[in-house]
């Protein structure tokens, strides 16, 4: 047995964390249906100064599941989500699960050029956003492409309060082309469609990353992948049942669906969402629906600590809060804690884990390496065995660096259609992580660096080529590369370096305007410097390297 699989972090488990080396057999659908039937009148979601019980969940996701496969949906088919953190996205996803499909959750920030290749590579058959989405950037992309199935919501239902912080600018639009998501629910009555038999090893999600590639593919996120991890992180976290959680993560992201939606219904407690992140919008919720735990990037904590009205009453309710996506600075955790008197703990995971694969257990602390000052991301979670690797794939001795490399029943088995990719990222069934870590004696785990060159902006992942490759089809650009540099508030940021084509001067700010309109938000380049010459090496590859150094 190598000193990996002896598993030394057992030794600082709880009871109830030791309890949990089994993983629960079940699914996050079989969970809900547990609790429906245990308590059908308590309060699934609560959305602005609306809530909405379990069983009023349970009806309408059976109304749009009931919709779907009227409509010509059958097992297996892909529907899009494409949502912020609003009810429609809980009834949406549970609807297509009890529709025997697989959902494909969508940031709605992508521009129609990445909606394009996730619906295509996915082979989407139904699609699920808001009107707005629809009209804008959705609707054009239909004609050619698989979808026949196409839903749309307003925001500003299920809700009364139209907080103008958040909704100043939203209004209902008719959407052509596309029915209304709660009209169909509600309109679809009849008995409970016929339970799909989903079983631990079917896909619940195509979950899209960057992954090694620059391409967007899609992680296969089972259905055991999430029972099993929500179920432990909720072990993990000590959640009482029936608690609230909030939703500081988005839901389309790995860790919302996760961490925050499965986590809540493996506990028969209720999520409480506030559409998107507004620094006064959350604090105010904090206050309303009292919740007990979130988890978001350490910039959302950064963002509630500056906003001039937060006090630490905001915070009086909660239990446990929790970090992930983005680095966690030490001096954040010690800064809010004497302004709020409440400790941030940290969490890692990635999309091919579900979510948090090395955790920082609820009753403990995480230590700080005295060498690099670096912060803990945890210990590997149960059921899990986390090793640090070589370059040549040997186990490294504790304290010596080398690639995380994480094998349990989070880790996904692998990427849509894309077997070599699988192969290359997943050989064995273990993941190789592509960060750069060490592990203690006692099982704590540290990030030191990255081996991949991916950004990490305010928790979203950025890959430079595919910034390059929109740089690219401006005239005025000869050569391109794209870096992360040290941001104080997004951890990181983006910058781009370009070398311009003969007989043009490109002004920067045009550049930067240029990949915001082709660009997420959170991808474009911040700022642009225009070089005569990018650095390469003898073989004319760039140095990226050297471009981050003079960044």
């Amino acid at each position: 047995m190598s000193r990996y699989e002896a598993k030394p972090w057992l030794a600082a488990y709880e009871d109830r964390m030791k309890a949990a080396e089994t993983p629960k057999a079940t699914t996050v659908l079989a969970s809900f249906r547990r609790a429906v039937q245990r308590s059908p009148q308590a309060t699934a979601i609560a959305y602005f100064d609306a809530t909405m019980s379990y069983r009023e969940v349970d009806e309408l996701s059976d109304g749009v599941a009931r919709h779907l496969l009227a409509s010509g949906f059958a097992p297996g088919d892909r529907l899009a989500l494409v949502l912020q953190n609003i009810p429609q996205f809980v009834l949406a996803l549970l609807g297509a699960w009890k529709a025997g499909g697989i959902v494909v959750p969508v940031n709605p920030m992508y521009r129609e050029r990445e909606l394009q290749h996730v619906f295509d590579d996915a082979g989407v058959r139904a699609v699920v956003c808001s009107q707005s989405g629809w009209n804008r950037r959705i609707r054009p992309l239909v004609p050619g492409s698989g979808v026949t199935i196409a839903l749309t919501t307003s925001e500003l239902d299920l809700q009364g309060r139209d907080d103008p912080r958040v909704f100043g600018k939203t209004v209902r639009e008719p959407t052509p082309g596309a029915a209304d998501l709660l009209t169909v629910a509600r309109a679809a009555a009849g008995d409970p469609p016929a339970d799909p038999g989903l079983g631990l090893d079917d896909v619940a999600l195509i979950s899209y990353t960057s992954g090694t590639s620059g391409t967007p593919k899609g992680a296969m996120n089972t259905h055991g992948n999430l029972g099993a991890n929500a179920a432990v992180l909720s072990t993990f976290s000590g959640l009482g049942e029936g608690a609230t959680l909030f939703g500081l993560a988005p839901l389309f992201h790995i860790t919302g669906m996760v961490c925050e939606i499965a986590s809540a219904i493996d506990i028969g407690g209720t999520l409480a969402l506030a559409y998107r992140f507004e620094p006064g919008v959350v604090l105010d919720a904090f206050l309303e629906h009292k919740p007990v735990y979130t988890v978001g990037p350490s910039t959302a904590y950064m963002a509630l600590m500056a906003h001039p009205d937060v006090r630490r009453e905001h915070f009086d309710s909660f239990e446990l809060l929790y970090s992930g996506g983005a680095a966690l600075p030490p001096a954040v955790v010690g800064m809010f804690r004497e302004r709020f008197g409440h400790y941030i703990h940290n969490g890692y995971g990635l999309t091919e884990t579900t979510a948090g694969c090395i955790v920082v257990p609820s009753s403990l602390e995480a230590p700080i390496d005295e060498a690099s000052g670096t912060i803990s991301i945890g210990l590997p979670v149960p059921g899990t065995i986390v090793r640090i690797l070589g370059e040549n794939g040997e186990e490294q001795p504790f304290g010596t660096a080398g690639e995380i490399v994480v094998e349990g029943p989070m880790v996904i088995p692998g990427y849509w259609n894309r077997p070599e990719a699988t192969e290359a990222a997943l050989p064995g069934g273990r993941l190789l992580t592509g960060d750069i870590g060490f592990m203690e004696p006692s099982g704590w785990v540290y990030v030191v660096d990255r081996k991949k060159d991916m950004i990490n902006a305010s928790g979203f992942k950025v890959w430079p080529r595919e910034v390059e490759d929109v740089l690219y089809t401006h005239p005025a650009v000869r050569e391109a590369a794209v870096v992360g540099v040290p941001d104080a508030y997004r951890g990181e940021t983006v910058k781009a370096y370009i070398s311009p084509a003969p007989g043009t001067t490109p002004d920067p700010q045009d550049l930067v305007a240029y990949c915001k309109e082709r660009l997420a938000a959170y991808k474009y380049p911040r700022v642009i410097e225009v070089l005569d010459e990018l650095p390469k090496t003898v073989s004319g590859k760039i140095l990226r390297r050297e471009l981050r150094e003079r960044g």
